[in-house]
């Protein structure tokens, strides 16, 4: 870990969380899932398994966030009200995978990555959850009405914001008077040099999570058109009965996807026993 600089120490944490985290924050909007989204190049498929992964990052988040809301190290950002994700993604999944979405939505390597990373720090590190709040509720609240009408538009969706519920906020009047206070408390924290600078250096680990998860996606999604291309053979894991009607594998009578499927995507050969291990989330839990 980098020791704390003079010049980080003089700022606002907001203010040095920005500076320090200035070069992955670029990499993370320019990655290519991204970048195509931002374009309106985006597929039902493609933004099903983004919401879905959406889905497991936050339930894993806000399950650590409420463990913690009496902390000193995270009370001040304490927002469930104007914040919390999950609620909504629950009526998204429900939109877009049906009503036994909990049985059926994908669980990538990358998620799971993202996933365990926050229950280890919610259990050992709990002040290092203002690192990954501060990266996603403030990335949702500047981009995520940007987001929701190229979704809208691209996917054809209706305005009234079904499928898209994870995008607003409807107890937040004002994004930016809001970023403006949730930062004031940010920068209001106690915490010594060392866990200022391991709260900066888990925010960048926190912007690395989501580029490898959105790299993961896109990669997916290469594979999956090229599948379809050449043998009409979908490439996403399933549970075993799914009802969903976008391409996507079903798994053989073992339980376990084709070996010559796996073989076509580098990110999980490695995992070839565990791949796309769907999770069931059990109904009133955030965990998997």
């Amino acid at each position: 870990m980098e020791r704390p600089q003079p010049h980080s120490m003089s700022q606002d944490l907001s203010e040095a969380v920005k500076e320090a985290t200035r070069e992955v924050h670029s990499q993370a909007e320019n990655s290519e899932f991204m970048k195509n989204f931002q374009k309106g190049q985006v597929t039902r498929e493609g933004f099903k398994l983004l919401m879905a992964s959406l889905y497991h990052v936050y339930a894993a988040l806000e399950e650590e966030i409420e463990h913690n809301k009496q902390n000193p190290v995270y009370a001040p950002l304490y927002f469930p009200e104007e914040l919390h994700r999950r609620a909504a993604l629950e009526q998204d999944m429900a939109f877009w995978y049906g009503p036994r979405w909990q049985e059926v939505i994908p669980y990538t390597q990358g998620t799971g990555n993202y996933v365990r990373r926050l229950r280890e720090v919610g259990h050992l590190e709990p002040e290092l959850l203002v690192a990954h709040a501060y990266t996603r509720y403030l990335g949702d609240l500047s981009g995520g009405q940007v987001l929701k009408k190229i979704a809208q538009k691209a996917l054809d969706l209706p305005g009234s914001g079904e499928g898209v519920a994870f995008f607003t906020f409807p107890n937040v009047v004002s994004a930016t008077k809001f970023k403006q206070l949730y930062r004031s408390r940010m920068n209001s924290l106690e915490m010594t040099p060392e866990v200022r600078q391991r709260v900066i250096e888990e925010v960048k680990a926190s912007f690395l999570l989501n580029i490898q998860l959105f790299e993961e996606l896109q990669e997916l999604l290469t594979r999956n058109t090229k599948d379809q291309s050449s043998t009409k053979a979908p490439g996403l894991h399933r549970r075993e009965g799914s009802r969903a009607q976008d391409s996507t594998p079903t798994e053989t009578p073992g339980g376990k996807l084709p070996l010559n499927i796996l073989s076509q995507v580098p990110l999980v050969r490695w995992v070839l026993t565990l791949s796309f291990l769907v999770a069931t989330v059990a109904v009133g839990l955030y965990a998997m």
